[in-house]
C-alpha cells in the first residue's frame, strides 16, 4: 500500500536540505516560504484546548536544522534508480513479472556499478532496502500463486500430513486501500455540515479536527451501505486493542485519537497484508518496522504483534511530529513517507496539509488519507449520531507463560482446551504456528489457562513440544481409535503413558501422543533465471541427488521456467537454546542481511567467512553486511571475473579480526 512509507527519517533531511535559507546553490534562485499551517476556525478553539494537555512541542520544525549538503551526483543517481525502480513496480501491477524483475535488476545494477556506497549518503542504503524488500516481496506473492495453482493441478501424495504446523495465512486487503483509491465516492449529504460542525464542540479530542468538502465526502462514504460496513468491523474490533493502544499512546505524547489511523488501515486485524507488504494493526513496511524494533524471521514477524507494533507506531508518530511539527502533516508522511511529504512542502512553500492537497502537491492516496483518519474520528467519537450501532469486543484477556523452548500451538490447544483460532488471535505474530526456540518466549494463553499449560507439559520431552499433541480419552473411545486418529501405534501410546494393556485408563484420561515429525512438505517450485540446483536445495535444506531424483532430472542444471517438486522438510531443527541473559550480537537492520548473517559459517578465528548467496542478494549488500567491498570480494572470489553473482554461490568473505 506504502511503497515510500519505510524511508528513514534520516533520510528525508537530504530532501529538505533545499529549504535552508543560506547554505545552498540554488538559494538565489528560488526562496522558499515555508509557512505555518493555516488555523482551523471552526475548531481551533477545542483543539488549543485538547492538544494543551499533551507533552507536545509548540513550534514548527526548524527544517533548517535538518540540511544537509546536496550531493549532485548522488542526487542523479538515485533520480536513475528511482525511475528504474518506479517502471519495475509498474510492470508487476500490470502482472508482467519477468519485466518486473529485470527493471528491478536494472535498479541495483546501477547502485552496485556507481561507486558511490561510501559517500555514507543514507539514502542510497535506504533505497537499496526499498529495492530489496519489495522484490522479495513480490516474488513472495509469485511463489504463493505458483504453489496454488500448481496443487490445483497436481495434488501429489507427499508421504505425510503436516498436522504440527501450517503457515498462517494473512487475513483480507488493508481498509485504506479499498478507500482511498475509489474513483468515485456518493454526494455529500448537505446535513452533514452543521451536524459534524456542531459534533466538534460538543466531543472531547486531543487530534486536531477539520470540517470541510474532503473530510465531508467521507462522511457521507461511511453512512453509505459499503462504508459503514467498514466503519462497524474497526469498531466493533477496536475493544480488544483499545485501552492497550491508548495508554501506549499516551506515554509516548502523542494524540490518543490516533488510534482512528489504527482503524483505516487495518480494522484491527493485526494479520492484515496490503498489497505493497506492509503488514498489521498498524501497516508497517519490513524496513520501518525493522528501525523501529519490529524483528522478524522465520517463525515471528513482530509486526503482527500489536503491542510491539503500537509501540513502535507511537514512536514514529513523536519522531515525524518532531520533523513537521504538525498532525495532518504526521499522517501524511505515516501514508507516504517523511521524503515525499517534504519535497512537497520544498515544491510549493507551504507546510499546509490542505494547501498540499489543493495544489495535487502529494500521492493521490495520500491526498485522501488524512480526510479519512478525520472522518472515521468523528464517526468512532459519536456513532449514534451517524446512525451506528456496535458493540465493542471485550478487551483481550490473557495469561503469559514464558517458554524455554519451542512448542506447536495444536499442543497447547490440547492442553488448555482452547481452539486453535484463540491461541492464533493471542498469538498473531508467530506466522506459523510454532513458538521460537529461543528462553524467554512470551506466549499468551486464555485467561486462567497458564497454568494447565505448564502442568500438562511438564512430562513431555522438550524436544517434542512442536511435534507431540495430548488427546483425553472420550466415552465410547479406545487406545486404538486414538492411535488411529493420529496415526500412532498403540503400543507406543502405552509405552509413553506408562499403561498395563491389562488395565485400560479411564474416561476423560488425557493421554501424550507420541506423534512422529513430517517428513516432508510438498513444494511446487518456479525455477528462475539465475537459479542453481545447489541454491535452490541449500533454500530448502535439501540435497542436489534428492531433488534430480524428485524430478527425474539427469543433469546437475536447473531447468529454468520448469515447475519443480521439493518436498521440504517441516520439522524445525534441534537447535541450541538461546539463553535471552546472554548477549547477543546486534541484529541488522535490513532483514536480507539477517539472513546473510544467519547463513554465513565462520572459521578460523573470525578472519574468513564462507557466506552462500541467497535470492535477491548483491554483492553490494554483502559487502555492506561484512563491512567489506565490493572490489574486496572480487579479489577474495576470480570466478566473480568470469560471470554474475548467482544464488547459491558460495563467498569468502574477508573480515577484520
Amino acid at each position: 500500500m506504502r511503497g515510500r512509507k519505510g524511508i528513514s527519517i534520516l533520510a528525508t533531511a537530504l530532501a529538505l536540505s533545499f529549504l535552508a535559507a543560506a547554505g545552498c546553490e540554488d538559494t538565489a534562485k528560488h526562496t522558499v516560504q515555508v509557512r505555518r499551517p493555516a488555523a482551523t476556525p471552526q475548531v481551533s478553539l477545542v483543539a488549543a484546548a485538547s492538544i494543551g494537555e499533551l507533552p507536545l512541542p509548540e513550534h514548527i520544525a526548524d527544517l533548517q536544522d535538518l540540511a544537509l549538503t546536496p550531493h549532485p551526483a548522488v542526487d542523479a543517481l538515485i533520480e536513475q534508480v528511482q525511475a528504474s525502480y518506479d517502471a519495475g513496480q509498474q510492470a508487476y501491477q500490470a502482472g508482467q513479472l519477468d519485466v518486473a524483475r529485470k527493471d528491478f535488476s536494472a535498479a541495483l545494477d546501477h547502485l552496485m556499478t556507481s561507486g558511490l556506497e561510501n559517500t555514507g549518503d543514507q539514502r542510497l542504503q535506504e533505497l537499496f532496502n526499498r529495492i530489496v524488500d519489495t522484490m522479495q516481496n513480490y516474488e513472495m506473492e509469485a511463489e504463493q500463486k505458483d504453489e496454488a495453482a500448481a496443487d490445483n493441478e497436481d495434488d501429489m501424495d507427499a508421504d505425510t500430513t503436516d498436522d504440527t504446523q501450517a503457515t498462517t495465512q494473512p487475513e483480507s486487503t488493508a481498509p485504506i486501500e479499498e478507500i482511498a483509491n475509489m474513483e468515485s465516492l456518493p454526494a455529500t449529504d448537505p446535513r452533514l455540515a452543521a451536524m459534524a460542525e456542531k459534533e466538534l464542540i460538543s466531543i472531547r479530542h486531543d487530534l486536531p479536527l477539520t470540517v470541510n468538502a474532503s473530510v465531508l465526502q467521507y462522511l457521507s462514504f461511511f453512512e453509505s451501505p459499503r462504508g459503514r460496513a467498514i466503519v462497524e468491523v474497526g469498531l466493533q474490533r477496536a475493544g480488544r486493542y483499545r485501552a492497550m493502544i491508548e495508554s501506549t499512546l499516551k506515554k509516548e505524547g502523542v494524540p490518543q485519537d490516533l488510534i482512528y489511523l489504527a482503524q483505516a488501515e487495518s480494522a484491527f486485524k493485526p494479520r492484515v497484508v496490503s498489497s505493497m507488504g506492509a503488514r498489521g494493526i498498524w501497516q508497517f513496511m519490513p524496513y520501518t518496522g525493522e528501525e523501529y524494533g519490529l524483528s522478524r524471521d522465520y517463525w515471528v514477524d513482530k509486526r503482527d504483534d500489536p503491542a510491539a507494533a503500537t509501540r513502535a507506531a507511537a514512536e514514529h508518530f513523536r519522531d515525524l511530529y518532531q520533523m513537521f511539527g504538525d498532525w495532518y502533516l504526521v499522517m501524511a508522511a505515516y501514508n507516504s513517507g517523511p521524503l515525499n511529504v517534504a519535497r512537497a512542502v520544498e515544491r510549493t512553500g507551504y507546510a499546509d496539509f490542505w494547501e498540499l492537497q489543493r495544489r495535487n502537491a502529494l500521492p493521490e492516496q495520500t491526498k485522501n488519507y488524512v480526510p479519512i483518519i478525520l472522518a472515521l474520528t468523528m464517526i468512532a467519537k459519536d456513532p449514534l449520531l451517524y446512525g451506528i450501532h456496535v458493540a465493542p469486543d471485550p478487551p483481550l484477556k490473557f495469561d503469559t507463560v514464558t517458554l524455554n523452548h519451542s512448542i506447536s500451538l495444536r499442543l497447547v490447544a490440547d492442553a488448555t482446551d482452547a481452539s486453535l483460532d484463540d491461541l492464533e488471535a493471542l498469538n498473531p505474530e508467530l506466522v506459523r504456528g510454532i513458538t521460537p526456540n529461543e528462553a524467554g518466549f512470551a506466549l499468551h494463553v486464555p485467561e486462567g489457562t497458564g497454568a494447565a499449560l505448564q502442568k500438562e507439559i511438564a512430562s513431555i520431552p522438550a524436544d517434542k513440544l512442536v511435534i507431540w499433541r495430548i488427546a483425553k480419552l472420550q466415552p465410547g473411545q479406545t487406545l486404538g481409535d486414538i492411535a488411529r486418529q493420529y496415526h500412532v501405534t498403540v503400543a507406543s501410546l502405552e509405552n509413553v503413558n506408562v499403561i498395563d494393556a491389562k488395565d485400560p485408563p479411564a474416561v476423560g484420561t488425557e493421554l501424550i501422543v507420541p506423534t512422529a515429525p513430517p517428513r516432508a512438505r510438498l513444494i511446487h517450485y518456479r525455477v528462475r533465471r539465475g537459479d542453481t540446483l545447489d541454491g535452490i536445495a541449500s533454500r530448502y535444506d535439501v540435497s542436489v541427488r534428492e531433488i534430480q531424483r524428485w524430478n527425474h532430472l539427469r543433469t546437475e542444471r536447473a531447468p529454468r521456467g520448469r515447475t519443480i517438486r521439493i518436498y521440504e522438510n517441516t520439522y524445525p531443527t534441534a537447535t541450541p537454546v538461546r539463553d535471552a541473559a546472554a548477549p547477543q550480537r546486534a541484529t541488522p537492520r535490513h532483514p536480507a542481511t539477517a539472513r546473510m548473517q544467519k547463513t554465513a559459517q565462520r572459521t578460523g578465528h573470525n578472519q574468513s567467512v564462507k557466506h552462500r548467496v541467497l535470492p535477491g542478494e548483491t554483492l553490494w549488500s554483502i559487502a555492506h553486511t561484512y563491512g567489506t567491498t565490493v572490489a574486496a570480494l572480487r579479489q577474495e572470489n576470480p570466478f566473480l571475473a568470469d560471470r554474475d553473482l548467482r544464488a547459491g554461490d558460495r563467498l569468502n568473505v574477508a573480515t577484520k579480526q
